[in-house]
């Protein structure tokens, strides 16, 4: 609390607002401290500002060389909160109530405002070589000269408005780099080899809510493995299409069929081959391959390249009984 009041993070308060404390494990071990606002969340109207699509910012990467990634030091907390609404942030310790006077982590409205902020500041250098989603920065470039210039450029943008980044967590001038979890090199694209290790190490679920973390966890590179949906569909009945299905099935004990182990263990081996696509490139012929039966649909987006076809995407969708 001390380090919070001395930057000016945090104000005392007499809001009539109070949302919990709560302590999470990082990575690491060590502990952070969070608020949970999941009630004040329930009650506020909700930014509409969008975020960018993660697909849309990989194909603009297809002719990149170079990139840099940036990392701000507590992003959050460079963002001005409004008088008025920070009471809303109010929270209790042991001896005294505080407010935030920066943006607060767990706030409903705390992403779209963010991207917001960084989308004005980078301007017109959005979509031509730099993109930042919320506040993952990279800036891309196709030679080394022509990064120096992108970077002084974006560099001197986020002095002129007092950003500050941590040095500890930025790469620059890199020809490989790790972006929104996953690899990206040469007009390549692989899931990240971290995310793909955590997933191999999961065991098999025993309740309800593993098996729903584990499908949603490999859904996210669903585009990199033929046929995802039919592979995953014996687990799909884990995954809650309610909130109240989700409360239900939090604690639920399972004990999955010879169908939802294989379908799993499927999985798992899919993730350990040599997943690689191409970032699609405008300069090469497009084409999709399609295969039907009577339980789904596939398909494979094709670019046609001197040496062959290369796959750009798979998609695939199990029919229902409607």
């Amino acid at each position: 609390m001390q380090k919070l009041l001395e930057r000016g993070q945090i104000e005392e308060s007499t809001s009539p607002w109070s949302s919990p404390i709560v302590l999470v494990k990082n990575k690491d071990k060590t502990m952070r401290f969070c608020i949970d606002y999941r009630r004040l969340n329930d009650i506020t109207i909700k930014d509409a500002f969008p975020l960018p699509r993660i697909d849309e910012i990989f194909d603009q990467l297809s002719d990149a060389m170079y990139y840099t990634k940036f990392d701000f030091k507590s992003g959050y907390f460079q963002i001005p909160l409004c008088k008025e609404d920070r009471p809303k942030t109010a929270f209790s310790t042991r001896d005294n109530h505080y407010q935030f006077t920066v943006l607060s982590q767990g706030i409903t409205n705390g992403p779209a405002t963010f991207q917001r902020v960084i989308n004005h500041i980078l301007g017109p250098a959005r979509w031509k070589y730099a993109l930042a989603y919320i506040d993952y920065v990279i800036i891309y470039s196709k030679t080394f000269e022509e990064h120096l210039k992108h970077l002084s450029e974006i560099c001197t943008i986020l002095k002129n408005t007092r950003f500050r980044l941590n040095p500890d967590k930025c790469e620059i001038a890199q020809t490989q780099t790790e972006y929104l979890g996953h690899q990206i090199k040469n007009g390549e694209i692989r899931p990240s080899p971290q995310n793909i290790h955590g997933l191999l190490n999961t065991k098999l679920p025993q309740t309800a809510d593993e098996a729903c973390k584990f499908v949603k966890a490999t859904e996210y590179y669903r585009k990199f493995i033929p046929n995802f949906s039919q592979i995953a569909e014996p687990l799909r009945k884990f995954v809650p299409t309610t909130k109240t299905q989700q409360k239900r099935g939090q604690k639920t004990i399972i004990k999955l069929t010879d169908d939802e182990v294989k379908a799993f263990e499927n999985l798992k081996h899919y993730l350990t081959t040599d997943l690689v696509l191409k970032l699609p490139n405008n300069r090469f012929p497009f084409k999709v391959q399609t295969d039907a039966s009577d339980e789904g649909i596939g398909a494979v987006l094709l670019q046609i390249y001197p040496d062959g076809d290369r796959p750009v995407a798979y998609l695939s969708k199990k029919f229902t009984q409607a």
